[in-house]
């Protein structure tokens, strides 16, 4: 069903345990922890194979004066809680920051990945 308001994109908040972080943009998740191949021969399709794939949150942040980059390099087993224009909230749980973070001075911005366990990241709509 549509959204009532019209509005399903282009803005969301973000806290990272408890903490409100300014996001610029590039928010993305994936709930999945499953990534299937198929599998086919010279003669027709076999199947498939299955591997666990790790949830993931990501986002970029903007660096501003009171806030140590370094310190994202340091989150594990944190709670990051994003809420979208479309009115989903996102919750992901017991994550851990991977990949270093490069700090975009032309804009102070910078990327973060969150990755954790199976079914660490959840969705709930409005509806």
């Amino acid at each position: 069903m549509p959204s009532p308001t019209g509005l399903l994109a282009g803005t969301a908040s973000l806290t990272v345990d408890g903490t409100t972080y300014m996001i610029t943009g590039d928010f993305k998740y994936k709930s999945a922890s499953k990534k299937r191949e198929t599998l086919a021969g010279m003669d027709r399709v076999h199947g498939y194979k299955e591997k666990p794939s790790a949830p993931y949150i990501s986002f970029n942040l903007r660096d501003w004066g009171g806030l140590v980059v370094a310190s994202v390099n340091d989150w594990t087993d944190v709670t990051c809680v994003a809420q979208l224009a479309n009115g989903k909230t996102i919750i992901g749980r017991d994550m851990w920051s991977v990949e270093e973070q490069e700090v975009d001075s032309e804009d102070a911005k910078f990327d973060v990945r969150l990755e954790g366990p199976d079914d660490c990241v959840t969705e709930t709509t409005t509806s």
